[in-house]
């Protein structure tokens, strides 16, 4: 395994990081086998989990936390705050009230007393960036987090958080947690650069975009039976993702290689990539993501694979994305009826 800088932390992790969003009850709900997933990818080389108190409402972190035990001090251990954890409003978000009460709830259930990358898993356009960052600044003070960075930020906002950390002598973000891949790519445009720019390592999500790169969806045929298709039937039936696929496969099947280990190599051929974030609920997915490890594309299929989905552009529907209030509030954006009469 040959391992990467996370950024300027000085911290090193493998291309690979273990996402364990699937453990628990909305994925694999089976303890024992979630962990022999686990310490099957630490044997593999991984060294990289990522986790998030929100992923089945903290058994995921509490399945990381078995597993790891013994191994903890050869791992590098990330987890995330912002969505609800009760019905209590104060029980999420980004404010300093809840951020202490968070993370002493991801410490428990990972079983751990310190966490290397902390992440806020969403913005909330109603904490002052400050806010959260002075908060995250005097958890790394006391030892209880050792670096920061963001997940699924806007661009603006990445800058924001920079600029207010270097004002106010705060801690900074040093990664950030964005969606990538082939049917994704819109963070080539402005996110990458500006990661590059600043020194943030890059851990992408969905690199086969929720599913829709394995292979299993296709143009003109059932829906398969999987907890994708029950749960985002619109994205996984997506007309134009499909076309796409349908071009992908063929291109794959030239190179020697399947859809899959193609997608996975397409992200980590990008110099602002550090990591690619996979997401196994079995060992079987476990297995065959591992098994492309080694895939390097080479130029010419690079190329071909720009011709079909241009730089910068996203075709797949990535619901997971933030949307920002205005977009989906209509209040929002519509000034009062009597100053529109004024205008």
């Amino acid at each position: 395994m040959q391992y990467r800088t996370l950024g300027r932390t000085g911290i090193k992790v493998s291309p690979y990081c273990l996402g364990a969003m699937m453990f628990g009850g909305m994925g694999n709900p089976d303890h024992e086998d979630a962990i022999r997933i686990i310490h099957r990818a630490l044997d593999a080389g991984i060294n990289f989990i990522d986790t998030a108190d929100r992923y089945s409402a903290g058994e995921s972190e509490e399945i990381v936390g078995k597993a790891l035990k013994g191994r903890r001090d050869s791992i590098v251990l990330a987890t995330k705050f912002h969505g609800p954890m009760g019905d209590d409003p104060n029980m999420q978000g980004n404010s300093r009230r809840w951020i202490i009460r968070a993370v002493e709830g991801s410490l428990r259930r990972l079983g751990t007393d310190y966490i290397d990358l902390y992440q806020v898993h969403r913005p909330s356009p109603d904490t002052d960036i400050e806010e959260t960052l002075s908060a995250l600044t005097d958890l790394m003070r006391a030892g209880k987090i050792r670096a920061i960075g963001s997940s699924t930020f806007p661009v603006s906002e990445i800058v924001e958080a920079q600029w207010v950390a270097e004002r106010r002598g705060l801690a900074r973000f040093r990664t950030e947690q964005p969606p990538y891949s082939i049917l994704d790519r819109g963070i080539e445009r402005d996110m990458l650069p500006t990661c590059l720019r600043y020194g943030m390592g890059v851990m992408v999500w969905s690199p086969l975009s929720k599913g829709m790169l394995t292979g299993k969806y296709r143009k003109g045929q059932p829906m398969p039976d999987s907890l994708r298709a029950k749960f985002m039937p619109r994205q996984m039936s997506d007309e134009r993702s499909l076309e796409v696929v349908e071009q992908l496969l063929p291109l794959a099947g030239e190179a020697g290689l399947s859809l899959t280990h193609m997608a996975m190599a397409f992200v980590m051929a990008h110099p602002g990539v550090t990591s690619a974030i996979l997401g196994p609920r079995t060992m079987q997915h476990l297995d065959d993501l591992l098994a492309g490890a080694e895939v390097r594309l080479g130029e010419d299929l690079l190329d071909r694979i720009d011709r079909i989905v241009p730089p910068g552009v996203d075709v797949g529907l990535n619901e997971a994305n933030y949307i920002p209030p205005a977009l989906v509030t209509a209040e929002l954006r519509r000034r009062p009826v009597s100053e529109r009469a004024a205008a």
